[in-house]
């Protein structure tokens, strides 16, 4: 069990804006509701009425809810990643496929909240060598 609990600042953009909510105890991310609609012909982008002041060395991550395979959408960059130093407003993007598509007050996505390292990178002529070596892309079977 997972006690630890940090703090996280939000701001209402807008007065009705729905907070983040966790659907049931003990799910790792929380909901996030749609605000306001913007259609271009590129995408179609969700507003969540909100912005989060996180801590140094934490991420947001935000995903699409499991509800998306019924709705004709996907989400344009999989995965969203909202850095601590961003202030404006969390939107999702979505391409759009076709007419089933969430509406104004429903659950558009879902957040995450993680820490992370800071890295160094250091630059070296050669890699050691692992079992695996170069192999990617099914390498391993199917």
């Amino acid at each position: 069990m997972n006690n630890s609990m940090i703090e996280i600042k939000i701001r209402k953009i807008y007065e009705d804006a729905i907070l983040p909510k966790y659907a049931h105890d003990g799910d790792a991310a929380m909901d996030v509701y749609a605000q306001n609609i913007t259609k271009t012909e590129k995408y179609i982008e969700y507003g969540t009425g909100l912005s989060f002041e996180l801590p140094r060395g934490y991420v947001m991550l935000v995903f699409p809810r499991s509800s998306i395979s019924n709705k004709d959408l996907i989400m344009k960059n999989c995965v969203g990643v909202l850095d601590a130093g961003y202030r404006g407003e969390l939107k999702i993007r979505f391409q759009e496929l076709g007419k089933d598509i969430y509406q104004i007050g429903e659950r558009v996505g879902q957040i995450i909240v993680l820490p992370f390292p800071e890295i160094k990178l250091e630059e070296v002529g050669e890699l050691n060598h692992s079992a695996r070596g170069e192999g990617g892309f099914g390498s391993t079977g199917t």
